[in-house]
């Protein structure tokens, strides 16, 4: 399918996740009030994608079949999750962790790292 599962990257993703916040407009071009259900209504109900991406979430992916409907009603596979990007994290976590046990196993490295990235609040 060439699909990314995380919103906002690559050249295809999830347009209409199921996400309230996304998939209501902003207060900025809708001044009128909304409450629980007009937001339900008003964002669920809504055909075309959402007006506020959600950048960097992770939705719930493609079926067995690797197929993916970008539907906002299609909760399984387009509702975003913590529990989705706990893997994430935790490799994450760990390249930090080796990158730093590295560094402080090489510090010879550490002072070429401050002037790659020309921080001088990095000692």
């Amino acid at each position: 399918m060439g699909m990314s599962y995380l919103v906002g990257y690559g050249a295809k993703y999830p347009e209409r996740v199921h996400h309230r916040g996304a998939s209501i407009e902003s207060y900025k071009g809708q001044k009128d009030f909304i409450g629980c259900m007009q937001g339900y209504d008003i964002g669920y109900s809504r055909q075309g994608p959402n007006p506020n991406v959600l950048t960097g979430a992770l939705v719930g992916g493609p079926d067995m079949k690797d197929q993916f409907r970008d539907e906002r009603e299609n909760y399984m596979q387009t509702e975003a999750c913590t529990y989705n990007t706990a893997t994430l994290v935790g490799v994450f976590a760990k390249l930090h962790w080796l990158e730093n046990d590295y560094l402080s196993a090489n510090p010879s490295l550490f002072a070429n790292r401050r002037e790659l990235y020309n921080c001088s609040f990095i000692k």
